[in-house]
């Protein structure tokens, strides 16, 4: 891929050079817009995860499919064949120049421009006379640190072309590429089932990150069953915050699937609203997975603290125990140390061993007792 309008990146690169750090803001992300700007003021909100935009082009009917890096933004339209559809990828969404001139050429509001460059909503659909814009969350699982990573996906559906912005560079869309390639059913279909396409990946995708998820959280659980410590509350935690960001980025695609697959909008073939709603049931099964997965959390937290809790009465308990048998040895060795000069056994030769004796029997008996109540 190449890089779209040079000249306006250079001059804005050096801001660029030095990326926030990962998961410091990912629930809420930070603001760069400052509050009362204009509406439609361009202003990139979010991680920079790549700090050039690259855009790329794919152009294809039934019969031919061309692939080509765009450096001039012009060239988007001017490569269209009649009777093609124009899939136009960025990558990059740093430099606002790059998405206000896209935005110029394919007449999209100034708003849905402000909205690509903020990175922070959630999904959603909107619907305009010429197109649909959609945003939908691609998640993204760290195994290092076993961190869920998200990334904004918006989506301009019109007539004949799709236009699809990404934060960063990903490979999540290289079976949709492959598919196009082999010249199959999607090279048939119009833009509308190209968008399907690729947020029916991004849906699958959720299963596998899941899948990675609860074997970690099976591990913890396991670590609580044997030999818990506060390393395993610190990740039981660690682990309901990632269900919680999951939970933020499926819940409303939900919404946005079922809003697609009822919508009247003529861009949508009766056809795709067919393929919608199966996604929308791979919603629905996500969503039961994630709550599934919130529920054992929470559970294990519960048994976490319950597990502590007990602990904590054994070593009362024990401490209690000795300190019930040592109550009377202390009453007996302090009568006996008091410096009286008249005492009763005070000179008796046998008067030492004796005390030891009844000592040892009286701890002796309280044992016995402890254990026949059960309470050792």
């Amino acid at each position: 891929m190449a890089n779209a309008n040079s000249e306006q990146q250079q001059s804005a690169a050096p801001a660029a050079t030095k990326p926030p750090a990962r998961h410091r803001h990912r629930l809420i992300k930070k603001r760069g817009k400052k509050p009362g700007s204009a509406p439609g003021t361009l202003v990139h909100i979010g991680e920079v995860l790549s700090p050039d935009t690259h855009v790329f082009g794919i152009f294809y009917d039934q019969q031919s499919l061309n692939e080509k890096p765009i450096s001039r933004l012009s060239d988007c339209k001017d490569l269209v064949q009649p009777g093609q559809t124009s899939w136009i990828n960025i990558e990059g969404l740093n430099h606002p120049e790059v998405i206000r001139e896209l935005g110029e050429l394919y007449q999209l509001h100034p708003l849905v421009q402000e909205d690509i460059l903020n990175t922070d909503h959630r999904p959603k659909i909107e619907v305009h006379q010429d197109y649909l814009y959609i945003v939908v969350k691609i998640l993204q699982f760290d195994d290092s640190s076993k961190s869920l990573r998200s990334e904004q996906l918006s989506l301009i559906v019109g007539d004949d072309y799709l236009l699809s912005f990404q934060e960063g560079h990903s490979d999540l869309f290289t079976s949709v590429l492959d598919r196009l390639r082999a010249g199959r059913k999607i090279r048939t279909m119009g833009p509308d089932y190209l968008a399907y396409a690729l947020i029916d990946v991004v849906v699958d995708n959720y299963f596998v990150l899941l899948e990675k998820l609860g074997d970690a959280i099976e591990d913890v659980e396991d670590e609580l069953l044997q030999d818990p410590g506060p390393e395993t509350l610190r990740r039981i935690h660690h682990y309901k915050r990632e269900m919680l960001m999951a939970r933020k980025m499926v819940w409303p695609l939900r919404e946005v699937l079922s809003s697609l697959s009822r919508d009247e909008s003529v861009i949508l073939s009766p056809e795709i609203r067919v393929y919608l709603r199966d996604v929308y049931d791979h919603t629905i099964h996500i969503i039961d997975n994630v709550d599934t997965l919130r529920d054992l959390l929470s559970g294990m937290l519960d048994l976490y603290m319950s597990s502590a809790s007990q602990r904590m009465n054994e070593i009362m308990k024990m401490l209690t125990l000795f300190a019930t048998i040592f109550m009377p040895l202390t009453f007996i060795s302090g009568v006996y140390g008091m410096n009286f000069k008249f005492m009763p056994e005070l000179e008796w030769h046998w008067g030492y061993p004796l005390v030891m004796v009844v000592m040892a029997a009286t701890a002796a008996g309280l044992l016995f007792y402890f254990k026949w109540r059960r309470w050792l």
